[in-house]
C-alpha cells in the first residue's frame, strides 16, 4: 500500500468537507423548512338543534346561526362558548353531532368536542358551551373546508 502524497489528501479532505457541508446544509435545511412552512386553513360551519336553542349570549337573544372558526394553523385549536336552552317541556339531555364534511376527509384532521358533561336540562334550562375544534398536526391538502354541528335535546 503507497503512502498518499500530499495532492491526493488534500483532494481527499475537500472531498471529506464537502461531503460534511451537504450533509449540513440537507439536514439543516429540512429543520428550518420546517420551523417556516405554515397553511392557512379558512373554515365555516352551520349549526342545527333539535329541541334546542343554541345562542351566543346568556340571555337567549341572539341565535347561533353558524360559527366562523377563522384561521387555524395544523396543530392548532380554536374554541367558542354558546349558551344552549331546552325549549321543550321536559328535562332533556344533549348530544353533539357533525355531518357534511366538505371535503370529506377534513374529518379525518379535524377534531369537535365541546365541555358539556351530560347532565339533563329542566324545561327552559340555559347552560353554557365551549366547542373546540382541533386541527391535526398532520393536515394536509385541505385549504378550506366546512361542516354542520347538530345539537340534539333528547328526554
Amino acid at each position: 500500500m503507497r503512502a498518499l502524497n500530499r495532492k491526493d489528501l488534500v483532494i481527499a479532505g475537500a472531498t471529506l468537507t464537502l461531503i460534511t457541508y451537504t450533509l449540513i446544509l440537507s439536514v439543516t435545511g429540512q429543520a428550518l423548512s420546517d420551523f417556516q412552512t405554515s397553511k392557512t386553513v379558512p373554515s365555516a360551519g352551520e349549526v342545527r338543534a333539535i329541541g334546542v336553542g343554541i345562542y351566543w349570549d346568556s340571555s337567549c337573544l341572539n341565535d347561533v346561526s353558524s360559527i366562523d372558526w377563522g384561521t387555524l394553523e395544523p396543530g392548532s385549536t380554536k374554541s367558542v362558548t354558546c349558551y344552549i336552552q331546552n325549549e321543550g317541556n321536559t328535562p332533556s339531555t344533549l348530544s353533539l353531532q357533525t355531518s357534511n364534511w366538505n371535503p370529506s376527509g377534513a374529518a379525518t384532521y379535524m377534531n369537535l368536542t365541546w365541555d358539556y358533561n351530560g347532565q339533563a336540562l329542566s324545561a327552559d334550562e340555559i347552560v353554557k358551551v365551549t366547542l373546540t375544534l382541533s386541527i391535526a398536526e398532520t393536515i394536509e391538502g385541505i385549504t378550506s373546508y366546512s361542516f354542520d354541528i347538530t345539537i340534539i335535546g333528547s328526554a
